[in-house]
């Protein structure tokens, strides 16, 4: 007996220091000390659970069976410790699952040692264990080592938020997910977070206190930043309106607060929600976009069931567009592309979430050997025409490609879509190809007629085109290089202090281009409702500010110049053309001019065969022929107008 409480001393003089050392020099417990430890604790519990059931007096015929009851105790919690490793992870780490999976490994060890004393009991008509110390230890081991878990970690993260950084932080929401986030918060090592007040938009709840912190009126949040130091404010409310988020962050930005979003519990990790999944907000919830609506039963019933080709799969637009496409149950996608790395990234992604079958196929549009075996093999139903070349002043220097991709890949793509007779080709376009001002965007048009010219000889194909502007975080994006810039503390480059943009995120345009290519019936240019175009410069300002920086302080910006061919305010529309609305509100019907389906295919035919040369000035001058509203900007085929 004495050797055993020598043992037991050592052992709890190991597990102070070794967590002395945990503490202070950011040291791991061995996992041996831990089984030790949760071995110690198991004994005491035996002892507690028979003082308790005897009122701290057992009597002699129990203390003779006390040495075999506690081997066989320590014996099974032992070995069931040792097979389900519950002592192997981080202590101070401990999260819900982890007292989850303490309670279920004592349970099973409990159902263990009850089936060894009654079949003792059976044997000797005596049990070796009394019924009522089963339970009672049952309670108090697995109490005993989650409470030695808890404490571990609580002490853990109060020694660690005494050495952290300290702020101020307010709370949006006063729901389950704001409570939620509060203690995500408090639970943070990396800062200490001074929570002030929750504030919330529902009057029912305003006044009243979480943890003895008030809930305020959500309109007042202006009125309390503004005299009050507040670091960050956390956005903990699920199904908040994009207004209501931009109202909130607008109102932050005055005062220089950095917002954070609490994500969707569907990407809470294991259902649980820790500080550092809570990012700062986008530049794209600060666009004023309304929801989408989509007639999701006409979609369904134009997608279900289809083989469908998706080209330039792997950008931006290409991609979304088949993550869309699998929520209606598709019968075949084919991703098409020739960028090999993108593709396999999307591979990747998908392999985790298709519910349908997809062919992942490496070629090019421009290729017509390529693209005849694509059809034949395949047959597909509809077409998705993403694939183009996109950057205008790229094109500007190289119009035969810009040709070749544009023109002479869409073509191929379009021939052959109605050559197999397929449904439906919905080509994506750019606003760019309105009264077009560069290479790219005339180019772009140029397809745009050509599709046009098709429809009219189709008998069973819809030649249907889409025209969007610039998309929010797509390759190439003035979001995407802000934001490189930013984090890498260089100066944002503008080209000119008040060019403006249209703009929609990946996700909306994506399903625009489904709706639109859905409920066309061939023919039709469809524009879709951008919104209002946005100032560069402010959206510059913002995404420094939304970094928690300051322009002129930590972000320099400055202006380059507008590069050739482009635009200082993009169009949506032509001077000559008008618009029919659509069952969709953010959908409209654009009416161009006619074309002469023979002289357009002259016309592109000679285009083509012209792009295969070097002489750039006589490609653009055929384009301008084409396309007489095409007028250069800043170009030097500024001549040619």
């Amino acid at each position: 007996m004495v050797l055993c409480k020598f043992i037991i001393i050592i052992l709890l003089f190991n597990f102070l220091n070794n967590i002395r050392l945990m503490f202070y020099k950011n040291r791991n417990t061995p996992r041996s000390v831990i089984l030790a430890i949760d071995t110690i604790i198991v004994f005491i519990s035996v002892l507690l659970a028979y003082l308790l059931r005897f009122n701290f007096n057992i009597p002699d015929s129990e203390i003779e069976l006390l040495p075999i009851a506690i081997s066989i105790i320590l014996i099974v919690r032992f070995i069931s410790f040792l097979l389900s490793k519950i002592f192997a992870g981080i202590i101070r780490y401990t999260e819900t699952q982890d007292v989850v999976r303490v309670f279920l490994v004592i349970l099973l060890g409990s159902i263990i040692i009850s089936i060894i004393t009654y079949s003792y009991y059976f044997y000797s008509n005596k049990f070796i264990i009394p019924r009522a110390i089963l339970i009672i230890e049952y309670i108090t081991s697995a109490v005993g080592l989650i409470f030695f878990r808890l404490s571990v970690k609580v002490t853990y993260n109060e020694i660690k938020s005494t050495n952290s950084e300290s702020q101020n932080v307010a709370i949006f929401g006063a729901g389950e997910a704001a409570i939620i986030a509060k203690n995500a918060l408090n639970q943070d090592t990396r800062h200490k977070n001074n929570i002030l007040a929750f504030f919330d938009d529902n009057p029912k709840i305003v006044g009243k206190e979480i943890e003895h912190i008030s809930i305020k009126n959500g309109n007042s949040l202006d009125d309390f930043l503004s005299k009050n130091s507040i670091n960050q404010l956390v956005i903990a409310v699920q199904n908040i309106t994009q207004k209501r988020k931009k109202e909130i962050a607008e109102t932050c930005l005055k005062y220089n607060v950095i917002i954070k979003d609490v994500p969707p519990v569907s990407q809470w990790i294991n259902g649980e929600l820790s500080a550092s999944q809570i990012k700062k907000i986008k530049i794209v919830d600060l666009l004023d976009r309304d929801e989408i609506s989509l007639n999701q039963k006409e979609i369904k019933r134009s997608y279900s069931g289809k083989t469908i080709l998706i080209t330039g799969a792997a950008g931006s637009i290409g991609s979304e567009i088949v993550r869309q496409l699998i929520n209606y149950n598709p019968k075949l996608l084919i991703l098409f592309d020739q960028a090999e790395t993108p593709l396999f990234h999307i591979e990747l992604e998908l392999i985790q979430t298709a519910t349908c079958k997809i062919e992942y196929v490496i070629g090019d549009i421009r290729d017509d050997y390529r693209v005849k075996k694509l059809f034949k093999h395949f047959s597909p139903d509809i077409i998705f025409h993403a694939a183009a070349y996109k950057h205008v002043p790229m094109m500007e220097n190289n119009p035969a490609e810009a040709i070749m991709a544009n023109v002479k890949g869409t073509k191929i793509i379009a021939d052959y879509a109605l050559n197999n007779g397929a449904e439906k080709f919905i080509m994506i376009s750019t606003d760019k190809a309105v009264n077009p001002t560069n290479v790219m965007g005339a180019s772009k048009r140029i397809a745009e007629i050509y599709i046009q010219s098709l429809n009219k000889e189709s008998i069973k194909t819809s030649f249907i085109t889409t025209r969007f502007g610039n998309v929010l975080g797509s390759n190439g994006s003035v979001i995407t290089l802000f934001k490189k810039q930013i984090e890498e503390r260089k100066p944002i480059t503008i080209t000119h202090p008040e060019i403006t943009r249209f703009f929609m995120t990946i996700p909306e345009a994506s399903l625009l281009v489904l709706e639109a290519g859905a409920t066309g019936n061939g023919g039709e240019i469809f524009v879709f409702d951008m919104g209002k175009s946005i100032k560069i410069l402010d959206l510059a300002k913002k995404m420094i500010k939304l970094s928690g920086l300051e322009t002129g302080k930590d972000i320099q910006i400055i202006y380059t110049g507008l590069r050739p061919g482009e635009k200082l305010h993009e169009e949506l529309l032509a001077s000559t053309e008008n618009t029919i609305p659509t069952e969709n509100k953010k959908i409209l019907k654009a009416k161009v001019r006619e074309v002469d389906p023979e002289l357009t295919k002259v016309q592109i035919e000679n285009l083509i065969t012209m792009a295969s040369g070097d002489d750039n000035m006589e490609i653009v001058k055929l384009m301008k022929e084409i396309v007489p509203e095409f007028v250069s900007k800043n170009s030097t085929y500024e001549v040619l107008d």
